[in-house]
């Protein structure tokens, strides 16, 4: 099988080979500008802003896919059982518009970004995208008065917006080679200050007051031309020939997620953010193909697709100790005002 270009870096970021040593020199000069860049914001040369209500930054440091979606749709659950109003702004993958715009459930995802589009429908919770997060938040409380807590997807480094909470992903990958981009998988220093941790499905330290671990938890498939019918993973019959097909930024972990469930599949691992304009079913032998909730938000849009029976949709659910939100509201309860 061939490699992409992003398959040959992340091998190459996961050790400290020929082509990561190679890049090196570079990833210094992108260590030197983040950090000028992250001290300007805080010295005040450059601007930030502050809004009027609490604001959750979720990210990463590890570049691509460590479960921030699930994560962002499970603490907007928690946020709202613990009396909050939560609403969400992100950039929204691939959006080309400069102004802000609002997604609901029945917002088409090519024009909002997938993960927007999945949060919205997931945690049916007001969710706004846009380039500038700070315009954002700010067209998302004008719409949503009532919105008394924001959540930033993938704000990190969106050192403009002002953040009261910051929680930082990470996987089983852990920090890859240790090394900034372009020679490492790092956006910025693994050490840069944070509140929480939250750890998807890897191993860490126990006891450790800011650091939790995550599950994601998928049991059944729902067929995606019809999200009523359903059927437990465990219950697939093993004369079925099964295929799993993911563009997530960790494919690996959907289809380890399957076999651990029992299942023997072919695997099929698309690049992040596939938009499925080539059909990538059309050619498989399979009885069955297997599916992440986040494809299935643009396969539902695609007519040649949606109606494909063989499709069927594996929601996950984040699963983390409770104390982790517990201790996220009583940060936000102490934020100074705006």
């Amino acid at each position: 099988m061939t490699l992409s270009v992003a398959d040959v870096f992340m091998r190459a970021w996961m050790r400290r080979g020929l082509l990561a040593s190679a890049l090196w020199p570079a990833s210094l000069l992108f260590r030197m500008l983040t950090t000028l860049r992250r001290r300007l914001y805080k010295v005040g040369v450059l601007r930030s802003t502050r809004l009027p209500v609490p604001v959750v930054v979720v990210g990463n440091v590890f570049v691509g896919g460590t479960g921030k979606t699930p994560f962002v749709i499970w603490l907007v659950e928690e946020l709202r059982r613990a009396g909050h109003v939560p609403g969400v702004v992100s950039r929204g993958y691939g959006v080309r518009n400069k102004a802000p715009a609002m997604v609901t459930s029945a917002t088409a995802p090519a024009s909002v970004g997938d993960e927007p589009a999945l949060i919205a429908r997931r945690a049916r919770c007001p969710v706004m995208v846009g380039r500038n997060r700070v315009a954002a938040a700010r067209a998302l409380l004008a719409a949503h008065p009532e919105i008394n807590l924001i959540v930033s997807d993938d704000g990190l480094q969106h050192y403009a917006l002002q953040r009261d909470v910051e929680i930082v992903l990470c996987d089983d990958r852990g920090n890859g080679n240790g090394w900034l981009l372009p020679a490492g998988p790092l956006r910025e220093p693994a050490s840069r200050p944070r509140d929480f941790t939250v750890v998807n499905g890897g191993r860490f330290a126990t006891g450790q007051l800011q650091m939790f671990g995550m599950q994601l938890i998928g049991d059944v498939a729902e067929r995606l031309c019809d999200r009523s019918q359903s059927i437990a993973l465990r219950a697939i019959s093993p004369s079925l020939c099964v295929a799993a097909a993911a563009g997530i930024g960790n494919p690996g972990r959907f289809f380890i997620m399957l076999r651990n469930a029992g299942l023997s599949i072919d695997e099929i691992a698309l690049p992040d953010h596939y938009d499925f304009s080539v059909n990538p079913f059309a050619g498989i032998r399979a009885d069955m193909i297997l599916i992440t909730e986040k494809d299935a938000v643009k396969c539902s849009q695609i007519d040649t697709i949606k109606n494909d029976p063989r499709l069927w949709v594996v929601p996950v659910t984040a699963r983390i100790d409770g104390a982790l939100a517990e201790r996220i509201v009583e940060k936000c309860r102490g934020r100074p005002t705006a």
